[in-house]
């Protein structure tokens, strides 16, 4: 083994991100470090790469994190805000995504009417859907005010606009959207378009979650 062309000492050397290591003339790459971040998505904002129509996409708010490329774990719809994870970890992404995992996202919906105790049983025990029925979700009205409710809902899927297709169907059109949670990682006091690392524990935890 050789450091920038030398053979380091019997006792050790530190060895910086700068250095050139080499075996038998090969180079040494380094250990990926990938970036794992919580945004909170404004409405308005695409979860695209691109956007033909150059509306504000989420990559764009995160210019300034320091990683080349990223993926979004899951998507958000454009009208729907709050927490969405981005990773350029793809392997974890994609284990995060996959629906036999069951890693439960936490929504906050304010639909119009209030639902009544048929309506929550429905949610919890499976709506059917065009595409199939829905497992089963937590589902609890936490307010109403003015003919419409705020309804908290955890799924365990990742279907293309579930929660507003689940709520409708029960006779509840959603009105405004928001993801509060994604597995052990909470929106909090996260400002709209704003970000942050995640935690070591946050990171753990969604880990052991795909295992």
């Amino acid at each position: 083994m050789r450091v920038n062309g030398r053979v380091p000492p019997e006792t050790g050397l530190l060895v910086e991100d700068a250095d050139r290591v080499t075996i038998d003339g090969r180079p040494v790459e380094p250990l990926t470090r990938f970036t794992y971040l919580a945004i909170n998505k404004p409405a308005g904002v695409v979860v695209t790469a691109r956007d033909p129509e150059s509306r504000t996409t989420v990559f764009d708010l995160v210019r300034d994190s320091g990683a080349p490329r990223l993926f979004a774990v899951g998507r958000l719809d454009v009208a729907t805000t709050g927490l969405l994870l981005l990773t350029d970890d793809g392997a974890l992404a994609n284990r995060l995504a996959h629906p036999r995992h069951k890693v439960p996202k936490e929504y906050i919906a304010i639909v119009a009417g209030i639902p009544g105790e048929r309506d929550l049983r429905a949610l919890r025990e499976g709506v059917d859907l065009e595409d199939g029925r829905t497992l089963p979700a937590e589902a609890d009205v936490t307010g109403a005010s003015r003919g419409m409710a705020r309804v908290r809902l955890v799924i365990r899927e990742g279907r293309n606009r579930q929660v507003r297709r689940m709520l409708e169907a029960v006779g509840h059109p959603v009105r405004q959207l928001e993801r509060i949670g994604f597995g052990p990682v909470r929106l909090g006091r996260l400002r709209p378009g704003g970000w942050r690392k995640l935690r070591p524990e946050e990171l753990d935890s969604l880990r052991e979650a795909v295992q």
